[in-house]
């Protein structure tokens, strides 16, 4: 569950965003509507896109590789990183935010969107007209659930008070803790489901990514700090004790990473994301992967012996989170 939206999902969602976006996806469309119908039938029912992937292409395909099941899953999107014509837009102006609703809802081809994100906080906009202008869908029938993106624990109690934040979806994972600080504690409190994106660091602590991996040209992770080649030779120690971990649990690094999170509470809900189906099998493996007090101590006590290496973004993209 979700907090206390009443919105019941899978453990583990899928993020659909490097099927076509940002990570220069070498699947054509065929194969990835496939690999997001296996997610259905290895029992995933949250699905992640937003507005800006492609942009709008992503929406796409989620809507067509999900219109067979749809009554049976949970579909998330965003807003306000683009305008109604796709160009680069911060602005969750009401008005925009209820024409580029429409415009999902017709890309998805459903009549309501199961979850609507705020993508990044609108500093031009108050939260709570944000908050009234999804409160006004939800009462058309649009939208199901509210949610907010890298948002700061101030602002999730403000749009809160105004309509229930059903889901916060930030970056969190075991090189990434900040939303433990001050985020999930607002979200304990009142109630509202977290959702971790990039919960395997862009998919580094998956293990298959080293000093020597060169990435895609349009791949994003070669603007990313901690994704120089300096970083990830430093960042490498910590991907080597949760192997060390893992091969007594018989997990993978992906495994351990991913049930730490699920360890966190019962309200976290992370979506990795994937194009490979035997990867996707893998994460998922990790909603069965137990561990005892012992093991997320050792998984504690590995982290805290590795210092991160790399901001996650260039300084003008981290200016935009956690509002």
């Amino acid at each position: 569950m979700l907090g206390l939206s009443g919105l019941e999902v899978s453990a583990l969602g899928l993020g659909c965003m490097g099927l076509s976006y940002h990570r220069s996806a070498n699947l054509d469309r065929d194969e990835a509507i496939a690999l997001i119908r296996e997610a259905v039938d290895l029992g995933v029912t949250l699905f992640d896109t937003a507005q800006v992937y492609g942009p709008f292409t992503n929406e796409q395909l989620v809507g067509d590789a999900l219109a067979p099941v749809r009554d049976h899953v949970v579909v998330a999107t965003k807003f306000g990183e683009v305008d109604v014509d796709g160009r680069p837009v911060v602005s969750s102006q009401p008005e925009l935010i209820k024409q580029t609703t429409d415009a999902s809802l017709a890309r998805l081809g459903v009549e309501t969107i199961d979850l609507l994100y705020q993508h990044r906080v609108d500093p031009e906009v108050p939260i709570e007209e944000v908050a009234g202008a999804v409160r006004d869908l939800i009462a058309q029938g649009k939208v199901r659930y509210f949610g907010l993106s890298e948002a700061g624990a101030q602002t999730i109690r403000r749009a809160h008070a105004i309509q229930p934040v059903a889901a916060v979806q930030s970056e969190y994972s075991l090189w990434w803790r900040r939303p433990e600080n001050e985020v999930l504690p607002v979200c304990e409190e009142l109630g509202i489901g977290f959702v971790p994106y990039s919960p395997l660091g862009r998919g580094f602590l998956a293990g298959a990514i080293d000093e020597h991996t060169t990435f895609d040209h349009a791949d994003n992770r070669n603007t990313l700090p901690r994704f120089t080649v300096e970083a990830r030779k430093a960042n490498q120690a910590l991907v080597d004790r949760l192997r060390t971990l893992g091969e007594r649990k018989g997990a993978t690094p992906a495994q351990l990473a991913l049930a730490w999170l699920l360890a966190r509470a019962t309200w976290v809900v992370p979506i990795p994301g994937t194009t490979k189906v035997h990867r996707l099998q893998e994460n998922l493996r990790a909603a069965t992967t137990q561990l005892t007090s012992g093991d997320l101590a050792e998984i504690e006590h590995a982290a805290s012996e590795v210092t991160i290496v790399g901001d996650r973004y260039p300084a003008e993209l981290e200016q935009k989170t956690n509002h």
